[in-house]
């Protein structure tokens, strides 16, 4: 039996019919030959979460107590480890794929249409491999400036944005694109700042590759530690070394934090008074901490997703005060609060005393090393979300691929011209939950200098691998290099089908007892997934080891200023960028450094402008870039009904 092999009991609440449904799907029987037309919830959560795993490649055995099923084993050969991968991301990308809405949506891209006096589609913004093949070739004879042919620029999408020689709207067209990559398309919470390397040398300036930057994870072992603001790691090193700058900054920060803190309905309430502060009492605190978890119980019971979906843009103070007073916002004014009072307790002796020999006294009690230890967790929150982002999306597409074009796009997102772009995007926007505490406008700073990413899988090489940008290329201080981390943890829920993660949510929700899970502002990270969780656990099946996916990715990291954990834990008061962020030549430079580095010495290969020129215009369009419906028939593998995604 495999070492990792898991039991899954049989619910004791299935009846005689779905006990035999989940003997059908675990008997190897054709896994669409198990249709469910009504069942409960609990049966559809289990049998499409059975099914999942059968296609993943898991090995399900039926025995009259439990379901026994075995993870695939990950290959040593990379290749193979990568098929195996790439098969895995495809179940849950053609599934979407086949809902009627992306279909749709596919098809009335490629349908031409009329833009100033001719028929256009977003096959206008391919690059014809043919020609492209044939310039190259023109080129490496040295006929042809190589820039002649390949000349890119990046272009951030504006929301209503649309293509000035096709019409179309460009978060359609990077939409499109995006749905040619093995895996799934999936928008994320938070921000996004969509992006387009196009190419100006050919007609309709063709795409490139797309890219995108999101809100950054907001725990990540490996990536903090390369900063240098791990909060294990900063404890240790003010235990080792405390100053008297180190308890003036702890102060500050507290500071900083009250002065952000609408308390004058908790003062009506007798729930705070500004004497407090100087000294502050556990009786005041434990008052505090009681009214936070009233009002969140009766945000839990009572919120509603339309009371969240406001737009922000230009709001006044009096539309923050309102939000302040609603219960899921005052529950976190009061937690807030309490939080202040118990660390500027542990924190009096430095009050008065800011020196190394106070602040070391501090530290060497539990209290007080808990105390400081959340101040540092804070300060991280509170610039995580703001001043580094993550690579969401990035690579090229035919025919740009087989000349590494993905190295290009990576190359461009580390640019000034992003720091420019990002900084314009967030400078004002509001902070939702910092002005929703405060019950007036609150900005935060968006300089961003620091990026994260992953790898598409854990084994072989990447678009990022030994991806550095030497330091004379932008007359940088250093190389800017995409540093590899360590490897993500794996979990999640890319493996399982939106049949199988709403059945699961769906139970979860209908559950009578314990903690209710409500996908509702305010509620933390990830609803779906916890929703997902406890799902499993209702069944008694093991979530921890079912949400595992076993695809591994490489985490890199691209710092774009010096010391940025000083920065983000505002040591410092401005980030010292590695680079001139006022560069405007810098895609330029970079797109230089990528023909001579990358592109001309790939084009040389044998065989790679066969690769460029199997991708035609010609009708039928046979091109690398087009999305592939064939493969995705609408009547395969749907459990319950097509979902739109």
């Amino acid at each position: 039996m495999n070492s990792e092999a898991l039991q899954l009991p049989i619910p004791r609440i299935f009846g005689t019919s779905e006990r035999q449904l989940l003997k059908r799907l675990a008997n190897e029987v054709p896994i669409d030959a198990v249709q469910i037309e009504s069942t409960t919830t609990a049966c559809r959560a289990a049998l499409a979460l059975l099914r999942d795993l059968r296609a993943q490649g898991w090995d399900v055995e039926w025995t009259p107590d439990a379901i026994v099923v075995s993870p695939p084993q990950s290959n040593d050969d990379v290749e193979q480890e990568k098929e195996r991968v790439r098969f895995q991301e495809l179940l849950k990308r053609d599934e979407q794929l086949r809902t009627p809405s992306v279909r749709k949506f596919i098809e009335g891209m490629e349908r031409p249409r009329e833009w100033d006096g001719r028929f256009r589609s977003i096959f206008d913004l391919m690059r014809d491999g043919i020609e492209l093949s044939e310039k190259l070739e023109i080129a490496n004879s040295g006929q042809l400036a190589f820039s002649d042919i390949v000349d890119p620029y990046l272009h951030v999408i504006e929301s209503s944005e649309r293509c000035e020689w096709t019409g179309l709207r460009l978060m359609d067209v990077w939409r499109y694109f995006r749905h040619t990559w093995s895996n799934q398309y999936v928008s994320t919470p938070g921000r996004s700042m969509p992006v387009l390397v196009r190419d100006r040398a050919a007609e309709n300036h063709p795409v490139i590759g797309i890219a995108a930057l999101g809100s950054a994870i907001v725990q990540l072992a490996h990536r903090d530690r390369a900063l240098g603001w791990n909060p294990p790691d900063v404890l240790n090193q003010l235990r080792q070394s405390p100053t008297s700058l180190n308890s003036k900054w702890l102060l500050d920060r507290l500071d900083a934090w009250r002065s952000e803190l609408y308390t004058l309905d908790l003062a009506a309430d007798g729930l705070w008074s500004d004497e407090w502060w100087d000294a502050p009492e556990l009786a005041d605190v434990e008052a505090l901490a009681r009214e936070s978890e009233s009002r969140r119980e009766r945000h839990q019971r009572l919120g509603r997703k339309s009371d969240f979906k406001t737009s922000k843009a230009g709001c006044g103070d009096e539309f923050w005060l309102a939000r302040a007073q609603m219960d899921l916002f005052r529950s976190k004014r009061c937690k807030l609060a309490a939080d202040l009072l118990r660390v500027r307790r542990a924190l009096a002796p430095c009050i008065d005393d800011a020196s190394e020999k106070a602040l070391a006294a501090i530290l060497s009690t539990a209290a007080g090393r808990r105390s400081v230890g959340w101040t540092i967790r804070r300060a991280k929150a509170e610039t995580v979300g703001t001043e580094i982002a993550d690579i969401t999306v990035c690579g090229a597409i035919a025919p740009y691929t087989h000349l590494l074009g993905g190295k290009l796009v990576a190359s461009l997102l580390v640019s000034p011209t992003v720091v420019r772009a990002y900084h314009k995007k967030y400078r004002d926007r509001p902070s939702e939950i910092a002005s929703s505490i405060a019950a007036r406008n609150i900005v935060r700073s968006a300089n961003l200098i620091y990026l994260g990413t992953t790898s598409l899988y854990g084994a072989g090489s990447s678009q990022y691998n030994r991806l550095k940008i030497p330091a004379d290329v932008l007359e940088s201080s250093t190389d800017l290099e995409f540093v590899p981390l360590g490897r993500s943890r794996s979990f999640g829920t890319s493996h399982l089908s939106q049949e199988a993660v709403s059945a699961l949510a769906d139970l979860a929700e209908q559950a009578q007892s314990g903690v209710r899970v409500k996908s509702i502002f305010g509620e933390g990270a990830s609803p779906k997934f916890r929703k997902v969780r406890q799902g499993m656990d209702l069944l008694g099946w093991p979530s921890e080891e079912l949400l595992r996916h076993r695809r591994e990715r490489i985490i890199y990291g691209v710092k774009l200023a010096a010391a940025p954990g000083d920065y983000l834990l505002r040591c410092q008061g401005h980030p010292d960028y590695l680079f001139n962020p006022d560069l405007e030549d810098d895609i330029a430079r970079i797109s230089e450094w990528w023909r001579v580095r990358w592109m001309i010495p790939r084009s040389q290969r044998e065989g790679i402008a066969d690769a460029v020129a199997q991708h035609t215009l010609h009708r039928p369009v046979k091109h690398g870039a087009r999305v592939d419906l064939s493969t995705c028939s609408l009547s395969e593998g749907v459990l319950f009904g097509a979902h739109d995604e």
